[in-house]
């Protein structure tokens, strides 16, 4: 049995503390709002996010930071990027030992063009950071909680970090977990499978058929690849739990808040009206312009990332936004792999 924290209680970080809970362990769910920390304490239950799911008593709430992380080494961060390094700052403070840092939010950073790993090592001293673990992969917190089968991946450039990580989660009942290496690739993969998620999202708003789904999502596997190869991921990944299989669940399930925001936009509700009605961040808006600047940056062809970027900040409608992606200039599908493939052997 280990202490572990687990700092963020959303949907998926109280997820995560109950298969933790169940695995044996002494679980911490930090929170900033005392009515969910009260609930989970006094109810067992986290009201707002997970309802009617009961969780074990081994999970205790704090609102304290300091409280929750005492005597841990290994913290779960599950907050929404936007707060990171918030959150980050302040364990800083805390800390009075080096933590092994377990992240499981799926964003990059606009304007720094940062990966999480890459933020946390930024915000975190050396002497209170023992290792940064990915843990990402196909997984809705809802079906989690109600132990249905899951798989993950696990990510560090410390294998035996990575290895740890996977023995703390693996549930041979319902929760599995593989490792990879390729950091980049797994959070590049968890990331950018937001945008396509939206825009799966916009063409069932839209009415359009699976045909048009489908399309969008292999095409946008593509573009994931396409840049993830420039910035260093090994293109197999993407062919793996957090490429396309992170994509087929993001893309066509109603757990999706991604796919929920972007079905009202293809409704044509307006972005702020689809954000004060989801209730839970979506990540995708903010990736969606981290992308756009990656895209730019390394002069990497994403049409889908475009169109959707115009939908968002550019007030362009979503069916002149799919027009423009059905006439663009035909080509040849097996180029990006050509290029990827040609890319990774240089």
């Amino acid at each position: 049995m280990e202490k572990i924290a687990v700092l963020g209680a959303g949907s998926w970080g109280t997820a995560l503390g109950f298969v933790l809970a169940d695995n044996g362990h002494d679980v911490r769910i930090w929170g900033h709002r005392q009515e969910i920390i009260d609930g989970i304490n006094e109810m067992h239950e986290n009201k707002k996010y997970l309802p009617g799911v009961e969780l074990p008593m081994t999970m205790r709430g704090y609102t304290s930071l300091e409280e929750a992380i005492l005597g841990v080494e290994t913290v779960i961060l599950a907050v929404p990027t936007k707060a990171i390094r918030e959150v980050l700052q302040s364990l800083g403070e805390v800390a009075t030992n080096p933590l092994t840092i377990v992240h499981v939010s799926k964003g990059v950073e606009p304007d720094t063009l940062l990966r999480i790993s890459e933020m946390i090592e930024q915000e975190m001293e050396p002497a209170k950071l023992q290792d940064v673990v990915v843990l990402s992969g196909p997984s809705h917190a809802e079906e989690v909680s109600r132990r249905q089968p899951t798989t993950v991946t696990s990510s560090s450039k410390n294998m035996k970090a990575a290895e740890k990580v996977q023995d703390l989660f693996n549930n041979h009942q319902y929760f599995r977990v593989y490792t990879n290496p390729d950091v980049i690739g797994v959070e590049i993969g968890g990331a950018l499978k937001n945008i396509i998620a939206l825009a799966a999202g916009i063409t069932d708003g839209l009415g359009y058929g699976d045909n048009a789904k489908a399309a969008l999502m292999t095409r946008g596997l593509a573009e994931i690849a396409r840049l993830g190869s420039v910035l260093g991921a090994n293109p197999l990944t993407f062919s793996g739990l957090t490429g396309i299989g992170d994509l087929i669940v993001t893309c066509t399930s109603v757990h999706s808040r991604n796919w929920r925001a972007g079905n009202m936009l293809g409704k044509g509700h307006k972005l702020e009206e689809v954000l004060d009605n989801m209730g839970m961040v979506v990540e995708g808006v903010r990736t969606t312009k981290a992308a756009h600047q990656l895209a730019e940056k390394y002069d990497v062809k994403m049409p889908i990332t475009q169109a959707l970027y115009d939908v968002l900040f550019n007030d362009v409608s979503a069916k002149a936004a799919v027009d423009s992606l059905m006439s663009r200039t035909k080509t040849h599908e097996m180029e990006d792999l050509a290029n990827i493939l040609g890319e990774r052997k240089n």
